[in-house]
């Protein structure tokens, strides 16, 4: 068996935990929760295939048998191992994933399985199943898990669409929400708040390793966009598409062709052009369109402008020759010089 946290010997508790059950409820137990050598999970239906009877019928039987093991002496002997559970739980923030809890308790795959019968035994144990926001998580303490489903609710939402933020931020948001860090049964500190960001289906982590809503592209990645999207906000300034290509391959080793790299940049309005084949991020102020767009913009913005100013302001979204700049705003159909030398928009 595989090294475990635990100190009790799963298998041979459960052989104590079943033996007072008849042939058929005891097999029923065994597949349902998937106690033999291969560790095998079955159906309700695919056992009631077995017998011949219905899956209805198979839930009761399963229903019964484990109620029989709740009365039996020997259940009431496995104290201990109720209590060293309920412990390990308690440790882990009061309530865990079930995904996080049972690789913790074991690595083995089928003395996990054993465990999964005796929390669902064990009185201790609030089992609460997968739902819109959450996975299937374990819980000891009632009070905390409301907090704490709370403030992972609170964190999603504070969240814009495409935000992202560093792991240690999310985990401060979390330990810091109304007061959540300060529960008395627990000492809460960094690892149990990203424990707990584990129970959340609504948060998730890009590769590389930033958080933000689970249904963002910048989070759920899923194509050569998206990556180009994390290179470019990780490098933080302009970058041309072959760049974007070879640090696409680097980071995510993602084999990443330039031509596709570029002909998606173009498509996707998070990414403006902004030279020769460079694209900048939209959300760092730069501004879309062609050239007499971005001088048009910086002209309704400011108000009438000298030529040097203009070029000087375009430059600072454009990576172009001044003289490109100069020929649009020259065209007197998009612009007029004053007699005061400044240039304003043609209405």
């Amino acid at each position: 068996m595989a090294k475990t946290t635990i100190t009790f010997k799963p298998k041979q508790t459960t052989k104590k935990l079943l033996k007072g059950l008849q042939d058929r409820a005891s097999e029923v137990i065994v597949n349902r929760f998937g106690l033999n050598d291969e560790g095998e999970h079955f159906t309700l239906e695919s056992i009631g295939q077995k017998y011949g009877i219905t899956r209805e019928r198979v839930r009761q039987i399963e229903n019964f048998a484990l109620n029989a093991i709740k009365k039996s002496e020997s259940f009431h002997e496995a104290e201990e191992i109720f209590r060293e559970l309920k412990g390990a739980i308690h440790e882990l923030g009061g309530i865990v994933a079930e995904d996080e809890l049972l690789p913790y308790l074991s690595k083995d795959p089928v003395t996990q399985n054993h465990l999964g019968l005796y929390l669902t035994l064990g009185d201790e144990f609030k089992m609460a199943k997968e739902d819109e926001h959450f996975k299937k998580r374990w819980i000891v303490d009632g009070p905390t898990a409301e907090k704490v489903h709370a403030a992972l609710i609170d964190v999603h939402s504070a969240l814009a669409h495409d935000d992202v933020i560093t792991e240690n931020e999310i985990v401060d948001r979390v330990m810091y929400n109304n007061g959540i860090a300060e529960i008395t049964t627990h000492k809460v500190d960094k690892d149990m708040a990203k424990r707990w960001l584990n129970i959340s289906k609504s948060l998730g982590k890009n590769p590389l390793g930033e958080w933000g809503r689970a249904t963002s592209p910048n989070v759920k990645t899923r194509g050569i966009k998206d990556y180009a999207y994390l290179v470019m906000r990780r490098h933080g300034s302009p970058m041309h598409f072959r760049e974007v290509a070879e640090a696409i391959e680097k980071t995510f080793g993602k084999k990443t062709h330039t031509a596709t790299c570029h002909n998606e940049l173009i498509k996707d309005d998070r990414f403006v052009l902004v030279g020769r084949g460079v694209y900048a991020l939209k959300e760092w102020g730069y501004t879309a369109g062609v050239v007499r767009d971005v001088i048009r913009d910086i002209i309704e913005k400011n108000g009438p402008m000298s030529k040097d100013d203009i070029v000087e302001k375009v430059l600072k979204e454009r990576y172009l020759k001044k003289n490109t700049i100069l020929v649009n705003l020259m065209n007197p159909k998009n612009f007029k010089k004053g007699k005061d030398g400044l240039y304003s928009v043609v209405k």
